[in-house]
This record gives C-alpha cells, structure tokens and sequence, in this order.
C-alpha cells in the first residue's frame, strides 16, 4: 500500500446507538486482496488490502444487515473482487460496478445475477480521469434493459458545470456524500442550495455519508457536518442513504481513521426521528436495491 496509508480501524467500538432491524450499509468497498484481485495499473492509489471477509465481520460487529458495494477506483473497470463479495453475501448485498461501453452483454447479465443494481460515474479528477459526456450516455444505453441506476461522484464546484449532463439523466441518479459540501460554509448559503435545488428532481438521491471526510472538527461528533446532513435528510427523506464508506479510501482523509462503530452513534444526530431513521437506514436502500419495501 502507499506509504502514507492509513489502513481501517482494527477493533471499531459496538455502537451505543442499536441500528434498526433491516439496516443497510449502503456505501462501502472491498480493496482486494490484492494477490487474488489485482489493483488496476491506472489506479490513482493503493490501498491496504480490505477483502469481503473484513467487511461482513464488520457488517455483523455494527449491527447492520446488508450492504451496499460500491466499486473502488483502485479497481478500476475490473469488478471480479466486487462480484466476488456479492456472491458470497448470501443475498445480503448489493453492487455498484464501473463499467466501460464495450462491456460485453454476458458480463452485464452475469454481474445482474451477482447482485449489481447500478453503475458509478466518477468526475473527480483526483481519483478518475472524467470522460466526454458522450462516453456515458453509450454506458447508460448498454444498463437501460437491465433497470440499473447511476451513482455519482463529484465535489460541490462541480455541480454547476455537470448540472446539465446531470439533469439529462434518465435513470435515478445517486450523488455520494451529498455532492461534498464546504462544511465550513452556511448550510443556508448558495452553495449548498443549489444542491438542494438539484435534489428536488423526483429521481435524485444523496448519501448522507462521510463526516470524516468532509468536517474540519474533530472525531467524534463532526460537528459541522450535522446540519448539512440534517438538512438532506429532513427536506428528501424518501431520497436518502446512509453508509460508512468503509474502509475509508483517504486520497483525501488527513490525520486519523474514523471509528465505524462511532460514526453509527453519529446517526441520530441528523435522522432526529425513528421514521427518519427507518427509511434512511432500511425503507430506502431496500427499495432501490432489493426492489421491496421492508
């Protein structure tokens, strides 16, 4: 792994606050193991190795019931560590894979039957080299006959030049991390509302993930990550996730590694009521990807 690496933390406390029956970790990775997976020659980094068998001792340790594996970039377009958790999860997960245009039709019908329900589009820059619009209009083309969504990637200062691709999109559109606010500005202010002008289209949905990642306070309570959280939640509570990005790729992340057990005790903290928390945590990951009501 690179040099200055931070690895998952490797004994995270069992939540204080008791998760929902039925909860989803609707955003982590697998890394891995590298010697039976290898990492894609263009990755941007190189993580610690973070296999399926990790990450379901975490799912078990955290209380939560199915997970969401969302395709690390260290991977790039190769989905074999991706695919190879999902048909070990007995049912309990679901994927959301990078694909290419040219992916063959078999491989498309092969990664259904594993469990993949979506595919992600990366646009920023420090993790993936954005593509020409044209070149994702041909992916949404070849997933169209099978249902799929889309996940995106990308920071708050590229909203405003990606609203019309994003706009046009015809499928639902998932944006990880609320589309990575500045926390250190107002959630009130026009930044972060022309992200909540952008969610108000019936087929957008946010994770409201990341505190790590996104406050400039420190762990535990994160707190000036709260009322932008709270916000997303309280305005779309039929249109929001939640996960741990587990095991935290930090390209980006400075100076510890979060706890996942206290980032669960953190949820209450902006899914202020037990019907916001039901369908954050459980109502909505199960509708979107089992394709049932809890």
């Amino acid at each position: 792994m690179d040099a200055d690496w931070l690895p998952f933390h490797p004994d995270p406390k069992r939540p204080d606050f008791a998760l929902p029956p039925g909860a989803v970790d609707a955003h982590c990775h697998v890394f891995g193991p590298g010697d039976a997976f290898p990492y894609a020659p263009e990755r941007k980094y190189t993580p610690c190795d973070a296999g399926k068998d990790a990450l379901y001792a975490l799912r078990d340790r955290l209380g939560v019931t199915r997970n969401v594996i969302v395709q690390a970039t260290c991977h790039g377009a190769d989905n074999r560590a991706l695919l190879d958790a999902l048909r070990h999860a007995d049912g309990k997960a679901r994927g959301v894979a990078t694909i290419r245009p040219d992916v063959p039709d078999d491989d498309l019908h092969a990664m259904h039957e594993a469990g993949v329900r979506g595919v992600r589009f990366n646009f920023v820059r420090r993790l993936a080299d954005p593509k020409p619009d044209s070149h994702y209009h041909r992916i949404i083309e070849r997933i169209a006959p099978l249902g799929w969504h889309i996940v995106v990637y990308f920071e708050a200062a590229d909203l405003e030049e990606r609203h019309a691709f994003l706009i046009s999109l015809p499928t639902i559109v998932v944006v990880d991390h609320m589309g990575r606010p500045d926390v250190t500005k107002s959630p009130d202010g026009p930044e972060f509302r022309r992200f909540l002008d952008f969610m108000e289209r019936d087929n957008i949905w946010s994770k409201v993930t990341c505190p790590e990642r996104l406050s400039k306070q420190p762990p535990p309570g994160y707190g000036d990550f709260i009322p932008f959280a709270r916000t997303v939640v309280e305005r779309f509570p039929d249109r929001v996730l939640w996960g741990t990005d587990w095991p935290h790729p930090n390209l980006n992340m400075v100076g510890h590694m979060p706890d996942d057990g206290a980032l669960v005790d953190l949820i209450p903290t902006f899914a202020t009521t037990a019907e916001l928390r039901q369908k954050l945590l459980v109502d909505n990951p199960m509708r979107l990807y089992w394709g049932e009501a809890a």
